[in-house]
């Protein structure tokens, strides 16, 4: 087939799954956008890739502004010229879009129907639900009222794709809950890419430079949102202050990032160090130098959040302090892998509980380390993984139904075996 893997933000797994689907014979192209500040995968070509894959960056010309709702909305608009423009040059059999703001998913998906081309929604986030609560915040009862037009691009955008794949069973159940009848529906939880992020010693080149290999790290790296409550990452440093071989080491950007440094100016700690996105190759040693990686988000966003970064630290074999609530996916896989502590976001104490608690145990951190590596390498298998996202894509294309079901890589690997 001809496939188009649209990725908006550009990230490691779905890359992955790009090169293993044109490994097995496809032609694939992973469309990104360029201008999206944030951390991405390896995008550039490798010795090992297939001659019949590439990535694609589009571009607007200037760094997309996340943050005013006015600029984003005109740069969705030009956004979604460019990719008309490219399915106009490209005309692919299938279209599996990601991480995509849903008013340009609803044009592609348009455009895709009227070119006779299969569209298969990949739901990262449930959109219009975390829009809600952005213009709820913003306006009150008129950010309310605006929502319903997010509800509907939703809506419309399940119900008329040709496939819908969730990530967790929980959006399928709220996509259900709220209406939404897609035609045909499939549950693939994320993984990450086990190769790009083998285990490494925390003495590593990267650690030594930054003058990490002998402190007690506890590190935070990715997108860090005022959704991913970064005041609970200073309370714990401040709380940590006591002990002279720790330290809090947050690897970020973003208006999170921003409010930490401006925290920091009210009241400095010098336990609580702010670096820039690192290198995506440098990321096994970044991630080495921790002996605890932190993952963050508000209650509020649970339902339809699901932070993926907790999957990367699996890769990399070290323990995970996570403040989630309860039911979100990543607090449940946190607690299925065994691989580390997940705690309630509204509960400060108990965050700072955890971190000294896994603080003073390094034999506790050394079992969930070890259970962390263990899952990812018996769940993330990217040749599973992307046979049934083959198959799902040849479905759609052939516009053969097939029933909705959840995709347990490692069951899937078991049965083949």
């Amino acid at each position: 087939m001809r496939i188009v893997v649209h990725d908006f933000a550009g990230h490691p797994f779905q890359v992955q799954l790009s090169r293993e689907l044109a490994a097995n014979g496809h032609s694939v192209a992973h469309v990104y956008l360029k201008d999206l500040p944030g951390p991405k995968g390896p995008l550039q070509r490798s010795p090992g890739d297939a001659p019949s894959f590439r990535a694609v960056p589009l571009t607007l010309g200037a760094p997309l502004d996340k943050y005013s709702m006015w600029k984003r909305h005109f740069a969705h608009r030009r956004y979604a010229r460019a990719l008309t423009a490219f399915i106009e040059r490209e005309r692919p059999d299938v279209f599996l879009s990601a991480n995509t703001p849903i008013d340009v998913q609803d044009h592609v998906r348009g455009e895709c129907r009227r070119r006779g081309i299969a569209f298969v929604h990949w739901m990262q986030d449930l959109y219009c639900m975390a829009v809600r609560s952005v213009l709820a915040k913003k306006l009150g009862s008129v950010g309310g009222l605006l929502a319903r037009h997010y509800d509907r691009l939703e809506r419309s955008v399940c119900e008329s794709s040709d496939a819908v794949v969730f990530i967790t069973p929980d959006f399928l159940t709220a996509a259900s809950q709220m209406g939404f009848h897609p035609a045909r529906n499939y549950v693939i939880e994320n993984w990450a890419p086990l190769d790009d992020l083998p285990p490494v010693a925390k003495r590593n080149s990267w650690s030594k430079r930054h003058g990490l290999a002998d402190k007690l790290v506890f590190l935070y790296s990715g997108t860090l949102g005022l959704k991913h409550k970064p005041e609970l990452l200073y309370e714990m440093a401040a709380a940590l202050e006591d002990r002279s071989d720790a330290l809090v080491v947050v690897v970020s950007e973003g208006l999170g990032r921003s409010w930490l440094e401006r925290k920091l100016q009210e009241a400095p700690l010098k336990n609580l160090l702010l670096m820039d996105f690192q290198p995506y190759a440098a990321m096994p040693e970044v991630l080495g130098a921790a002996d605890v990686l932190l993952a963050v988000i508000e209650k509020e966003a649970g339902v339809f959040a699901v932070p993926s970064k907790v999957l990367s630290y699996f890769c990399a074999g070290r323990p995970v302090l996570l403040a989630a609530p309860e039911a979100n996916l990543a607090a449940r896989t946190l607690r299925r892998a065994q691989a580390g502590m997940a705690v309630d976001p509204g509960d400060t104490g108990s965050f700072i509980d955890a971190a000294r608690r896994l603080a003073a145990n390094p034999e506790m951190r050394l079992a969930l380390a070890d259970n962390a590596r263990r899952y990812a390498t018996t769940t993330f298998d990217i040749k599973s993984i992307a046979a049934r996202f083959d198959a799902i894509l040849r479905e759609a294309v052939d516009g053969l139904a097939l029933p909705a079901q959840t995709f347990d890589p490692a069951y899937s690997r078991a049965a083949t075996d």
